[in-house]
């Protein structure tokens, strides 16, 4: 039997700029095992010390470089962030928006023929948020999703015609880096704007785009699955703060 190829971290780093500069659709990290498609897409056997490198270093980049920038431009517009210290929404951050976000921002990146119908309804159980109806409208989409491959056998899905696919395919840089800037923008709702200027705006968000890179390279490469646990991850780095600041009963003024 072969061994199993492992990709070290320096190859996934080079690997995820050359996607940053040229945004393709393949090859795929080695790593992945022979069966289901839609099974590796979502459950693909993953590294968790690989994540919490990843992770690691978009903490480190925010913390030491893009964070910095938001914060003075924030100060420089006006800008207020919305955040509660004293009433974070963890669950929200760990498990929701990871799902949620990954769905609407990354999931039709390698899937376009299931987003034109997928996008609207996460969309809308994005803007919702976790309330009952958001929650029925997430669920729907993962049933919907996975549906036709819980058959025993599975349903065939008809793909794309292969000119749309070959259009796809050429139009894929635009679409993945509109994306990131998507997910980006709609972070700008955790602050108070007042009157800040529209040119700083997109300051504020900058850690959130090279998530957004980041995850978006991770979904092209690893699946769904992965950067959604990713997505978890990083969010509940900053929370794991939080968390240990409130237990030790430390006053936090934002």
């Amino acid at each position: 039997m072969a061994a199993k190829k492992t990709v070290r971290f320096g190859q996934e780093f080079r690997d995820f700029l050359s996607f940053v500069r040229r945004p393709t659709v393949a090859p795929r990290l080695p790593g992945r095992v022979a069966g289901s498609g839609w099974w590796q897409d979502w459950f693909a056997p993953l590294s968790l010390s690989r994540l919490l490198q990843w992770a690691a270093l978009l903490w480190a980049i925010n913390l030491l470089f893009l964070g910095p920038i938001a914060v003075a431009a924030a100060g420089a517009g006006g800008a207020q962030h919305r955040l509660d210290i004293s009433n974070v929404p963890f669950l929200q951050a760990l498990i929701w928006a990871p799902i949620v976000e990954e769905l609407v921002f990354r999931y039709g990146l390698r899937n376009v023929g299931k987003a034109l119908w997928l996008l609207p309804l996460t969309a809308v159980a994005l803007l919702t948020g976790p309330s009952g109806m958001g929650v029925a409208l997430l669920a729907l989409a993962l049933l919907l999703c996975w549906q036709p491959y819980m058959r025993r056998p599975p349903s065939a899905i008809k793909p794309l015609p292969w000119a749309w696919r070959q259009q796809y395919l050429r139009v894929f840089p635009w679409v993945v880096h509109l994306s990131c800037i998507a997910f980006a923008a709609v972070h700008l709702n955790n602050f108070s704007l007042n009157q800040m200027p529209y040119w700083l705006m997109p300051l504020l968000v900058l850690p959130q785009w090279l998530t957004g890179l980041v995850l978006a390279w991770l979904r092209v490469r690893r699946g769904i699955g992965a950067s959604i646990l990713l997505h978890g991850i990083f969010n509940g780095g900053p929370l794991l703060i939080v968390w240990i600041v409130l237990q030790s009963g430390v006053e936090l003024a934002i």
